[in-house]
């Protein structure tokens, strides 16, 4: 067939109300509120947004949180399930089992109501960041700790992950990582998600069809290649030969370039100035300064010697975000998940309530 597109490209699939990207102009959108508007807000503010289509006032909000505060706990036997997982896998493969379980141990998981629907959506925003610090304390015998009600949704999380209430900027990074990771259109993840929501399948059921999309690497899990990355090159003394290597043996570099963007990311732009608060505050650049160093060498490589529009995309600086917070790469696309749930439910919402099952056609050949 002349126009199909492989892989869909700039295929309009659907109608929606939930977010917004010019790739030409570098401008990303959440209920048509600029994402730059959004990140000093509190996550939980975003995620009301995303959920039920409006900024919540100051009751609202305060009700929300609360509501997410009062769900972050888990019961023993999810825990008990926890510690039978094999933590040779990748961690997102942990993440997938556990929401599954968490189905079985939610009462209202077959029930489609308006009301159900709220009251699982709440949940699962709520018990994410609960069953991934869960999960990754588990894989290093570590007994899981419970969740913190005086701190925010992103503190909350760092202190479940670690033990240590978090320092003002490392809550306000982690804050920011999930506003920049809750929300971005149709999405590899996000469209099988509504492919799964719109056959009316459960809300869990398409989550977790959006957790097995993320985890490929050139989805979700392109900040842990970014992260790995950083591990090889090593030093900035060494950035120059490693990309010029990558780029004569043809080899992708992860962290930039997007299917959407041709411009910089202006998520990338937020998680730069965040990574370099960062590295002063822990007193040491070399991460930043050895990122920033490949930017530069790509920027030549690819903008002024060849016009390409090739440039750090979401994954680049967020890697180096995660690098200063000691967040294992093994953890990074599950941490994407934490931010991403509260899209995903915006998006299953959104099918549900105008909804034709999702069913193209192929050109058999």
């Amino acid at each position: 067939m002349e126009n199909m597109k492989t892989g869909l490209e700039d295929v309009i699939a659907l109608d929606t109300k939930i977010s917004f990207i010019d790739g030409i102009q570098g401008i990303l959108k959440y209920r048509g509120i600029k994402i730059e508007d959004l990140v000093d807000l509190p996550y939980d503010a975003v995620s009301y947004l995303l959920i039920n289509g409006k900024l919540p006032n100051e009751n609202e909000l305060a009700r929300y949180s609360q509501e997410l505060k009062n769900n972050r706990h888990i019961n023993g036997r999810q825990i008990e399930i926890l510690k039978e997982f094999d933590f040779g896998i990748e961690a997102l493969d942990g993440l997938r089992t556990a929401i599954s379980c968490t189905a079985h141990f939610d009462l209202e998981n077959d029930h489609h109501s308006t009301d159900a629907k709220k009251n699982k959506s709440i949940r699962l925003v709520a018990k994410f960041p609960t069953i991934v610090a869960a999960l990754h304390r588990a894989s290093y015998d570590q007994s899981p700790i419970k969740p913190n009600e005086e701190l925010s949704h992103a503190a909350n999380f760092l202190y479940m992950l670690t033990g240590k209430i978090p320092t003002k900027l490392e809550a306000e990074a982690m804050e920011k990582d999930f506003i920049l990771s809750a929300e971005h259109e149709l999405n590899p993840s996000t469209f099988a998600l509504r492919i799964a929501a719109s056959t009316l399948s459960d809300l869990y059921s398409a989550v977790i069809c959006g957790i097995c999309t993320l985890k490929g690497p050139l989805h979700g899990g392109a900040r842990k290649g970014v992260m790995d990355m950083l591990d090889e090159v090593g030093s900035i003394e060494n950035a120059h030969g490693y990309i010029l290597n990558k780029l004569e043996n043809k080899e992708k570099i992860m962290g930039f370039g997007h299917r959407v963007y041709k411009t910089y990311d202006p998520r990338a732009r937020i998680y730069k100035d965040v990574a370099r608060r960062l590295a002063v505050e822990n007193g040491d650049s070399s991460w930043f300064d050895m990122a920033e160093r490949i930017e530069d060498i790509l920027y030549h490589e690819f903008v002024e010697l060849r016009g390409k529009a090739i440039y750090p995309n979401v994954d680049f600086y967020s890697a180096v975000v995660y690098k200063y917070l000691d967040i294992p790469a093994e953890l990074a696309t599950s941490i994407f998940a934490v931010g991403r749930i509260s899209g995903w439910i915006a998006h299953c919402m959104e099918q549900y309530a105008d909804n034709r099952v999702i069913r193209p056609r192929a050109h058999y050949i």
